[in-house]
């Protein structure tokens, strides 16, 4: 679902016409080579309604297709443009509902848990040998400033003292 998208309806259903029925992989494909300015919030919808079901609920990208997009009209903007004989006209800055149901092709398997736990072994080893090699704590000597720059550094009383202090004719 993307909501209140600053683009008007009729230019995104362009490159949605072609997206339902096909597989996610070849909807991205596709979307790559269109020239649209509405490509690049639909491939960041598409990506993460993936990255959704493949967490949620543990499907494989091969096996997921575009099941329906539907666009729809949101709120629109109304701005008004100077017209002849002192008269205005309106304009109407459009907006767009997005909504996408991702569906899942027939026989396809779930990652099953043991996949899930040998990813988590892996990153637990990572974790790990991260944790073995201790990093050797550095001693910082204290800075040490040069006899002019040391003297001024203390006895500097601010811009606001010196602001002050001037004398005006």
């Amino acid at each position: 679902m993307l909501n209140y998208l600053r683009m008007s309806p009729k230019k995104v259903r362009l490159v949605t016409n072609f997206l339902p029925g096909n597989e996610v992989e070849k909807a991205l494909n596709y979307l790559r080579f269109v020239n649209k300015a509405a490509v690049r919030p639909l491939v960041k919808l598409i990506n993460s309604a993936v990255a959704n079901a493949e967490h949620n609920f543990g499907f494989m990208v091969k096996d997921l297709f575009i099941k329906t997009i539907i666009v729809n009209d949101g709120p629109f903007l109304k701005r008004w443009q100077p017209k002849a004989y002192g008269r205005a006209g309106m304009i109407r800055k459009r907006s767009s509902h997005i909504k996408l149901i991702l569906g899942v092709s027939p026989g396809a398997k779930k990652k099953t848990v043991k996949q899930e736990t040998e990813q988590m072994t892996k990153n637990q080893a990572a974790v790990a040998e991260k944790e073995v090699k201790p990093e050797e704590k550095k001693t910082e000597k204290p800075k040490t400033f040069q006899k002019g720059r040391d003297q001024s550094f203390k006895e500097s009383k601010g811009f606001l003292k010196k602001f002050f202090q001037r004398k005006t004719g």
